[in-house]
């Protein structure tokens, strides 16, 4: 059982209401959910949609077809009518669209009458939709209720009970009125989480130890700053909505040179006003960690977009040699790794960590069985306290064998912390000598660099062991290419994925099962949000390995799993 259900609609008409309803009594159902989102930016018409895919096995990539479209607008039935898959069955309001289909795929539901007869308001009848939605799949209304209570509990009992009213009445009428809907809604199991991906991010912050957040909001990644503000005052967080994000990352440096764990985040045109912040945490050694999510670009490009355009801007963007880390989560479990890992490598080697997203994974959702919350390590690597004050003498960039210095927090002993923007001494103090400069280039960048390399994780190599066929992506594109990657090898090719979460400093990779596969395999691809190949370029000029073919999408929107079989199958797979 793989059914997707697509809520279309303009801003404003409550899409995300419907679509996150549904979600919740999926997952609640304990079906496996993979949910994203399509709009455009602007708060008020437009055309959009919200998809929900749920199963009985997991999902973890958008599948491409739709079983079940719910449409809010006259444009939905132009538009997207064409993804209805054979079997598939449209519901809608002919009243409200002032449109009457001639298909006998369209259910005609008086969403606005049924709901300002049973609820006493016409807003409600995006209630009724999503109870026709259950009704049409023989999904049981009572878990619907749950989620109307747990959702809008604080409005009040009467306020409950009407939404309630409003779901059943739409429940029992797409029942009644779609008797040859050929959905079949296997049982599921235990109730599921769901989690979307920005609030993963700052769950993993959090449960790393973060204390300091400042961000000036941009699309994708204002998701994060609003999670953790709402976790602020129980948890002791301290979330500031700067003024813009020069301020953002200079206010998140001068938090973790105070001894705060420490992060900020953005997109592409905010990270491009950050550049000089963080060539600042390089000089300086300053742990911060950014979240970095990527949309179409240059310039605003189109901001409520996904995109995999940021990669190497993220790696060479500021001026000078210095160490960064740079990760790429692709489902919630790397999410949590990447952001723990990130906290943790930052603040052990006193360098800035780049976490990149996009609005793909920024604005999915996925069920999970639960947290592994034993996952999370938290090593502090500060010298604090009794142990700052017995310290003979202190120098902040003191040399050392691995170019790690003491990192302590100013304050804490009669010791003075000092650092500075300028090439500077041991001590923190500027000068001007070329040796010095030299030393500390040395420190910074050629001791740290291999030290750091040594703790990159391997790419994840899953399918056939001896492939003819490898596909290669990285963050986002993990559930897709996972998913293609099995339907392939279950039409008789011989194909794995290598999928990447850690990139800089590149992984070893003399030697390694995966490396060796690449080499071995007839056809290499690269599969990418971009149109030049950014990760196929990192890999070549950090192994001289290059891929037999690249293939990109820059549209804006993500790969589904039926194009990119079709498209993989066309020619470029063995």
């Amino acid at each position: 059982m793989d059914y997707v259900i697509r809520v279309c609609g303009a801003a404003g008409q409550g899409i995300q209401t419907i679509g996150a309803t549904l979600a919740k009594v999926f997952s609640r159902s304990g079906y496996f959910i993979f949910s994203y989102q399509d709009y455009e930016s602007r708060v008020r018409g437009g055309h959009n949609f919200y998809e929900i895919r749920f199963s009985d096995e997991l999902v973890s990539a958008p599948r491409g077809g739709v079983d079940l479209l719910i449409a809010l607008d006259k444009e939905t039935l132009e538009v997207d009518i064409e993804e209805l898959v054979e079997g598939g069955t449209g519901v809608y309001d002919s009243k409200a669209l002032e449109k009457t289909m001639d298909d006998d795929r369209f259910v005609d539901v008086p969403m606005g009458d049924i709901a300002q007869e049973q609820a006493g308001s016409r807003l409600m009848a995006n209630t009724v939709a999503s109870g026709a939605a259950l009704g049409m799949l023989g999904v049981p209304s009572e878990i619907m209720g749950k989620v109307i209570e747990a959702t809008l509990g604080t409005k009040g009992g009467d306020v409950v009970d009407k939404n309630k009213k409003a779901g059943d009445a739409g429940h029992s009428y797409a029942k009644e009125h779609c008797p040859k809907c050929a959905f079949t809604v296997t049982p599921a199991g235990k109730e599921r989480l769901l989690i979307a991906g920005n609030e993963a991010v700052g769950f993993a912050a959090m449960a790393s130890g973060v204390k300091f957040y400042a961000a000036y909001p941009m699309t994708p990644s204002t998701g994060i700053i609003t999670y953790l503000a709402g976790k602020a005052a129980d948890h002791g967080l301290v979330v500031e909505q700067a003024e813009d994000e020069i301020s953002a990352i200079n206010m998140a440096l001068g938090a973790s040179f105070m001894g705060a764990r420490s992060m900020t985040g953005t997109s592409g045109g905010g990270f491009a006003l950050m550049v000089e912040g963080l060539s600042l945490a390089g000089m300086t050694e300053t742990p911060v960690v950014i979240a970095l999510g990527q949309r179409p670009a240059p310039a605003t490009g189109l901001p409520t977009r996904t995109e995999q355009g940021d990669l190497l801007f993220s790696l060479f963007a500021a001026h000078g040699e210095f160490p960064r880390l740079l990760f790429a989560p692709g489902n919630p479990q790397q999410i949590f790794s990447c952001v723990n890992r990130a906290f943790d490598l930052s603040e052990k080697y006193q360098v800035p960590a780049i976490i990149l997203t996009d609005q793909l994974i920024a604005d999915a959702e996925w069920s999970l069985d639960g947290i592994d919350l034993d996952s999370f390590v938290f090593n502090d690597y500060r010298v604090r306290g009794d142990d700052f004050a017995a310290l003979k003498e202190y120098r902040r960039h003191a040399f050392t064998d691995s170019g790690v210095s003491p990192l302590a927090i100013p304050g804490d002993a009669k010791h003075v912390v000092v650092t500075d923007s300028d090439e500077h001494n041991e001590e923190g103090h500027i000068i001007e000598d070329a040796e010095t400069r030299m030393r500390m280039v040395e420190k910074r960048m050629l001791k740290k660099m291999p030290l750091i390399r040594n703790e990159m994780e391997q790419p994840e190599l899953y399918g056939e062991e001896k492939p003819d066929t490898v596909l290669c992506g990285w963050g986002s594109n993990w559930g897709v290419l996972r998913e293609v990657t099995d339907r392939l090898n279950a039409g008789g090719r011989k194909v794995a994925m290598l999928h990447f979460s850690e990139l800089y400093p590149f992984p070893d990779y003399e030697g390694r099962p995966w490396m060796e596969a690449l080499r071995a395999a007839k056809k290499t691809v690269c599969v990418e949000n971009n149109a030049t190949g950014r990760f196929a370029y990192l890999v070549r000029a950090e192994t001289g390995f290059e891929f037999s073919s690249k293939l990109g999408k820059y549209d804006g929107r993500p790969f589904n799993a039926r194009d990119l079989e079709k498209e993989l199958s066309d020619g470029h797979v063995g």
